[in-house]
């Protein structure tokens, strides 16, 4: 009997070359809860860094909007993947704040990205038909989930996901948690693949949730410079509230969907984890394999980009993906048959995780 599988065939990203230092923070006057921070901004930038473990993050060029990058990302991945573009049925754009153009803060979501990038591609096929997702930071996994609904229903044979954000355009310059924010772009053909065999590949399980009543920490909000009254909204985080939520219900929800796979924990060589802090990453491995009695989390299980690209929200975990697959991040390999979990957190609260075989 012929089983449908959803399948990665092809994977591409686009980071930035413009590298964004602490230095960069140094002439920024901070506020917190309207107050000016009297710390030196040398001190705020090194505690900052300890604690989240970003030392740099990327910046797109002036001239530069979320589709374009997207687009970059997309170009890539039909590349990697060898197919002719005209073939995808689908094509999903997992962000956050549509375009917004550089010394504006105006959000563009008409048309949708999805769209603008299809034209880009220059895909003439209406059949491919191409949409947008928000759904916060866990956007991308999002994207993938849905696709794989697509591929399982027999609507779709390749479905494009893209992943990609400027932050960099919609952050508080008075706000600390700005220098945790960055920009970038992952995209990922996914295809179905007919299989004899009772041999499992692909996207195993999957499973996702929403905690509304925690929507609050992750928001939209004014300046935190009360003398800034230009009515500018800007991404809001807030980071203990949302450290102590990601730690205690995305391990519970990882192992649902470890569990829903009927993967053994132990098979699970590699954990492509939301980049958004460093060591909120590390405590939520801890916990989870807590969860199965382990007290100890595998060594190389979880690559981290973090250090050096920031959090560019739903680009991280497809860029992440890329990189290691195309052997960029040192000590990180995934050979045929290697069993990992894609895992995001974000604002809705939205958490999902999937289940994967190479």
């Amino acid at each position: 009997m012929n089983k449908i599988q959803s399948v990665i065939t092809g994977t591409g990203s686009y980071i930035p070359e413009n590298i964004i230092s602490g230095k960069h923070f140094l002439e920024h006057t901070f506020f917190d809860g309207g107050v000016k921070i009297e710390k030196e901004n040398e001190e705020i930038i090194q505690k900052f860094a300890d604690i989240t473990e970003i030392n740099e993050r990327r910046y797109i060029d002036d001239n530069q909007l979320n589709h374009d990058i997207g687009f970059i990302a997309a170009h890539r991945a039909i590349e990697d993947a060898g197919i002719d573009k005209e073939t995808l049925d689908y094509i999903l754009f997992c962000h956050n704040f549509g375009d917004v153009k550089h010394g504006s803060n105006r959000i563009d979501m008409l048309p949708a990205l999805a769209a603008k990038v299809k034209l880009q591609l220059g895909i003439a096929n209406p059949d491919c038909v191409a949409f947008d997702i928000i759904f916060g930071c866990p956007g991308w996994v999002q994207g993938m989930i849905q696709a794989d609904y697509l591929i399982k229903s027999g609507d779709a044979k390749k479905v494009l996901v893209i992943g990609a954000e400027t932050l960099s355009r919609i952050v508080d310059h008075h706000d600390r948690d700005s220098m945790i924010f960055a920009d970038g772009a992952g995209a990922t053909i996914l295809e179905a693949v007919e299989s004899e065999s009772e041999e499992r590949t692909g996207i195993l399980a999957h499973r996702a949730q929403t905690h509304a009543s925690y929507a609050d920490m992750l928001t939209m909000d004014g300046s935190n410079n009360p003398a800034e009254t230009n009515g500018n909204t800007y991404i809001k985080m807030k980071g203990r509230k949302l450290y102590e939520f990601a730690v205690i219900t995305v391990p519970q929800l990882v192992k649902q969907a470890i569990d829903k796979s009927g993967v053994d924990v132990k098979q699970i060589k590699m954990v492509f984890i939301h980049q958004a802090n460093g060591k909120m990453d590390h405590a939520i491995m801890k916990r989870l394999f807590k969860l199965y009695g382990e007290d100890t989390v595998p060594e190389k299980l979880v690559p981290m980009t973090i250090s050096w690209l920031g959090n560019s929200s739903v680009a991280t975990v497809p860029t992440l993906i890329d990189l290691v697959l195309k052997n960029k991040v040192d000590g990180y390999q995934i050979q045929k048959g290697d069993h990992a979990v894609f895992a995001s957190v974000g604002a809705g609260m939205h958490i999902n995780a999937i289940v994967y075989k190479f």
